[in-house]
């Protein structure tokens, strides 16, 4: 509706004052013609109300087009925004297009998402770079818009390669795997054939063009392979200049060790990979009276140096966590804090957050308690050396009674019956020069789990603790598989002759013993893949909903505060909580390390926004694996690889190679020339003449065709039963283009596809 109709007796032509009350109040874009139509304005009227629109952009009253005025300075009543921000959880919007004669920097926009929309607990929540259609209002508070569309992204695929045709025109060949059409580039600001570039759009349609805005260099350095996801992610890298001026004034903060606990005696051991950046977490355990263990989970002090409010804090809970790749970590705090002062490093003093168990016989955690103290760390080991210490019989009692505590935790565990997934993880291990040297499957050691039972245990104290003292959590959540979900795996698992009954309590047993029926190895992965498929993403939130996957009634990520905000404002309200307080700084009104008002009142907004920091880290960090994997497999295009399907589409089936990783596409159109039926159910590709079945998990030879490390994506043929490849629809094999590069339409470049050497 387009704002209120004047009434008769005000027919005529407006008013400025009139005309600017109603392009304020129109809930759609408002020119000349819905001007006219409100106003009742027929014949020489509309002349005369486009000589008065003129007028009033002339005298710097209106801005915008013919088909939509706003005021001067404002916005208009119904436009498009980019997401430059999320603060608090709240979407923070500019004018998409913003070019005021002034200069001025465009007004922000606070957006409100109507409530039940759309949000963190799986669906497609707004985040930075995303462009909607927004109805806007000013307030005395100032602008705020409310979302009516989310439209498709430009930002993305505006990182790309610089290509020249042969009539010397330049292109931007973009390097995300979904964007499929290069544009042209208008200014390439000194950028030159083949060079890796950003670039931004000089116009508001797609073939407008783009500029280049930043020079990256070369595309095939793996340095650039991370850079790629963080800038098409949006991921924050660089600090300002004040919070990493006050994370160096915080790092040389006292410890005041006469109000921590002195557990400086202590042997705690921190087990961690051999490539850790930071170390959150140290343990250690000894033998008690009755048959139990006394354990202590040492976590870094962070609360401690990043105060709520500070410039520090303000960073931190903008990135939501650290982003992990094989070159490099983006990290949540400044360099001197997670690397350094927060690091518990063996032989240093550092300040800590302990979390004091009594593990008894049977393995159940029957006391708990939480305490500031000042550590001096035993040893930092890696998990394999801990492991082969344990195996060979050489552990000293600061690793052997970790473990044998451990073993009585895995009783309870046992008993609790957590789901079983054992996925494996790729792993990209890179030389001196920062050049791939293996890319494996990562081993599972004991020495993980003992870590990570220690953890676990840790995060449910933190999480009962604060529930018995009313204090405010902020939960791991992850809740049971929806029931669409259960009925397809129902569906898929009747395909293979196993059962799944729906009118029973859905628990991880049910999985876990449905996992243990069966004994052929590569059916059992097929089977865990469905189950893993089934379950929700898990989130943080204020609202407890229990932890379907560890089969836990309260549970909170308390252990890792250098790489986790969620951790962060755990371990404030356990100041709280505990009366944990430090020394407070001088002028300071409310406890200064503990949760503020803002962090109680936003507790909602703020973890839905982590929950989404924590999806665009998950992204940023497989999509930089994959294009690892396909810069390893570049010069290995045409060698033939045993594979293993992982999904079935009716265009296609994926397929990973064994032993390595790296999805590939098998189209359709290569599989021959009968038809294939797409059986979703089942998860199946089936010839209607032959009866050939392509199956997910079947295992098969397939023939690497293309692997494009600036997208990541692989595309495979499949053989004969000789090895030959199959001949393709249409009478032919797929063509074999030369090259480095190949086209697209009437010789523009298309996406880049490699080809590797012979």
């Amino acid at each position: 509706m387009a704002g209120k109709r004047p009434s008769k007796r005000q027919q005529g032509l407006p008013t400025r004052e009139r005309v600017l009350e109603f392009l304020q109040a129109s809930e759609i874009p408002a020119g000349k013609r819905e001007i006219a139509r409100a106003f009742g304005l027929k014949g020489q009227e509309k002349v005369a109300l486009k000589r008065l629109l003129k007028d009033m952009a002339e005298e710097g009253l209106i801005d915008g087009k013919k088909t939509a005025y706003h005021r001067m300075g404002g916005i208009p009543r119904v436009t498009v925004l980019r997401i430059i921000d999320i603060e608090d959880g709240e979407p923070i919007a500019v004018p998409d297009n913003w070019s005021p004669d002034d200069g001025a920097d465009p007004p922000r926009l606070t957006l409100k998402e109507r409530k039940g929309g759309k949000g963190a607990r799986g669906h497609s929540a707004l985040r930075r770079g995303d462009r909607v259609l927004a109805r806007t209002e000013e307030r005395e508070s100032g602008w705020i818009a409310h979302p009516m569309k989310k439209l498709p992204a430009r930002t993305e695929g505006l990182m790309g390669v610089v290509e020249v045709d042969g009539s010397g025109k330049a292109w931007l060949a973009p390097v995300d795997r979904r964007i499929r059409n290069s544009s042209p580039i208008s200014d390439l600001a000194g950028a030159e054939n083949g060079q890796l570039v950003l670039a931004e759009r000089t116009g508001r349609s797609p073939r407008s063009g783009v500029k280049v805005t930043e020079i990256i260099g070369d595309p095939l350095a793996h340095k650039s392979f991370s850079l790629i996801a963080i800038a098409k992610h949006g991921i924050p890298v660089k600090f300002p200049e004040e919070a990493i001026e006050e994370a160096g004034q915080v790092a040389s903060l006292p410890l005041h060790q006469d109000r921590r606990q002195d557990l400086r005696e202590l042997p705690i051991v921190a087990i961690d990979p051999a490539d850790a950046r930071d170390h959150d977490d140290a343990i250690w355990a000894a033998p008690s009276k009755d048959g139990g263990y006394d354990a202590l989970i040492a976590i870094a002090d962070v609360s401690f140096f990043v105060r709520p409010g500070s410039q520090i804090d303000r960073e931190a809970r903008k990135r939501g966590n650290s982003v992990y790749f094989p070159d490099r970590v983006v990290p949540m705090l400044p360099e001197i804090l997670s690397a350094d002062v927060c690091s518990l490093k063996q032989g240093e003093d550092r300040a800590a957050m302990v979390c004091h168990l009594h593990i008894s016989r049977e393995g159940v955690v029957t006391s708990w308690d939480f305490k500031r103290a000042i550590v001096r760390i035993e040893e930092n080991i890696a998990y394999e050396d801990a492991q082969a210490q344990i195996d060979d019989g050489t552990a000293p009692a600061r690793l052997k009674h970790p473990w044998d505590a451990w073993r009585l935790l895995e009783k309870a565990r046992h008993e609790r019956d957590p789901l079983e997934l054992e996925l494996p993880e790729r792993r990209v291990m890179l030389d001196e020069k920062g050049q791939i040297a293996k890319i494996a499957v990562r081993e599972r050691l004991g020495a993980h789990r003992v870590v990570e039972d220690f953890m676990i245990a840790a995060n449910v104290a933190a999480a009962k603790a604060l529930e018995s003292k009313t204090a405010p959590v902020v939960y791991r959540v992850h809740e049971p598989p929806a029931r669409e979900k259960l009925i397809a795996l129902r569906d898929y698992l009747g395909t293979m002759g196993h059962k799944l009954a729906l009118g029973q309590v859905i628990t991880p047993s049910l999985f876990n013993r449905l996992l243990k029926d069966v004994s052929d190895e590569a059916e059992k992965l097929q089977v865990m893949e469905a189950v893993l498929r089934s379950q929700t993403q898990a989130y943080y939130g204020p609202g407890n909903a229990g932890h379907f996957g560890l089969a836990l009634g309260s549970y909170a990520h308390f252990t890792s505060p250098i790489r986790r905000y969620a951790d962060l404002l755990v371990h404030r309200a356990l100041v709280d909580a505990f009366k944990l307080e430090q020394p407070k700084p001088k002028g300071s009104i409310r406890p200064a390390t503990g949760l503020s008002d803002r962090d109680r009142d936003s507790l909602q907004q703020v973890t839905d926004a982590i929950s989404q920091a924590e999806r665009r880290a998950m992204e940023a960090e497989r999509e930089t694996i994959d294009r690892y994997v396909a810069a390893w497999l570049s010069g290995r295009v045409g060698e033939t690889f045993d594979t293993r399907i992982t999904g079935v589409q009716s265009f296609g089936f994926f397929a990973t190679i064994l032993g390595l990783g790296g999805d590939g596409l098998v189209p359709v159109s290569t599989l021959g020339r009968e038809h294939f039926r797409h059986e979703e159910a089942a998860q199946a590709l089936v010839g209607e003449e032959s009866g050939t079945r392509y199956s997910v998990s079947d295992r098969l030879k397939l023939k690497l065709a293309e692997s494009n490390p600036l997208t990541g994506a692989l595309k495979f043929e499949p053989l004969d039963s000789d090895g030959n490849p199959i001949e393709a629809r249409g009478g032919r094999t797929a063509p074999r283009k030369k090259g480095k590069y190949m086209r697209g339409k009437r010789g523009r470049p298309g996406n880049i596809r490699l080809q590797g050497r012979r």
